[in-house]
């Protein structure tokens, strides 16, 4: 049942997964058939750019729950590592998530729920099935950031190809998400690349540079392997019964 504290869910499944295959990470409500995912070259488009279109499983609950458990010596300011041991005292009270408001990015691609991406060759939209029902435009027509973005969860995001890499550039964000469960900051001057190759016909790579000159003294990444999903996204309405809110620390 999805209507559960997510949060609580998702740290009860990490023993059963607790392994060091990266490929091989739990999603909330599937469980790939024998022999999933399929292998076989990277399928292309008539264009002959390779094609990202598909359910995907993010496969990356580990960063999504605790960042610096995978990424030793995050360079963050004096005052990110103060808020940062604040929010795991709280033990994720004020998680904007646990509130059905936004992962922002990049944390959308990280948590426990899939998402689908749908590829033209002006527009790539990704649709993530959890937090708020979330949908992504990436603007791939060669057009600017504008001068000043209106501060958003998701940013504007602007993208183009380097070989058989997807390379999207986004920033106007609002501040206001966390990168992990764990309460990693972000400030409005976010700015995040993501590099996403498919590396097979079952998974993609996608490498994200951080770069938050308020929040980090110097940018910083992470690699994540979403898998090609054996199943379609379902419909998850947070708002809907939801029971987060009185389950986190401080809220009741």
């Amino acid at each position: 049942m999805k209507g559960i504290c997510w949060l609580v869910l998702m740290w009860a499944v990490v023993p059963a997964f607790a392994q060091d295959d990266i490929f091989a990470q739990p999603v909330l409500g599937f469980i790939p058939k024998p022999g999933w995912p399929p292998t076989g070259p990277v399928p292309r488009l008539a264009d002959g750019k390779p094609d990202l279109s598909g359910p995907w499983a993010p496969n990356a609950l580990r960063i999504n729950n605790n960042t610096d458990s995978e990424i030793k010596d995050i360079p963050m300011q004096p005052w990110a590592a103060d808020i940062l041991k604040q929010r795991r005292a709280g033990i994720g009270k004020d998680d904007p998530e646990g509130f059905c408001l936004p992962p922002g990015v990049p944390r959308s691609n990280t948590t426990p729920f899939p998402f689908r991406i749908l590829q033209t060759p002006g527009l790539i939209v990704i649709i993530y099935e959890g937090g708020t029902h979330l949908w992504r435009q990436i603007f791939m027509d060669g057009r600017p950031h504008p001068a000043d973005p209106n501060p958003t969860w998701l940013g504007d995001s602007i993208g183009r190809w380097d070989g058989d890499t997807l390379v999207v550039d986004t920033v106007g964000f609002n501040g206001k998400s966390w990168i992990d469960a764990a309460g990693l900051p972000t400030t409005e001057s976010l700015h995040v690349i993501e590099r996403i190759r498919r590396v097979s016909r079952g998974y993609l790579e996608i490498e994200h540079t951080i770069d938050d000159p308020k929040a980090y003294t110097k940018p910083w990444k992470f690699t994540i392997h979403p898998m090609l999903l054996d199943g379609e996204l379902m419909e998850y309405i947070c708002q809907e019964n939801n029971v987060d809110g009185k389950h986190l620390v401080g809220n009741k």
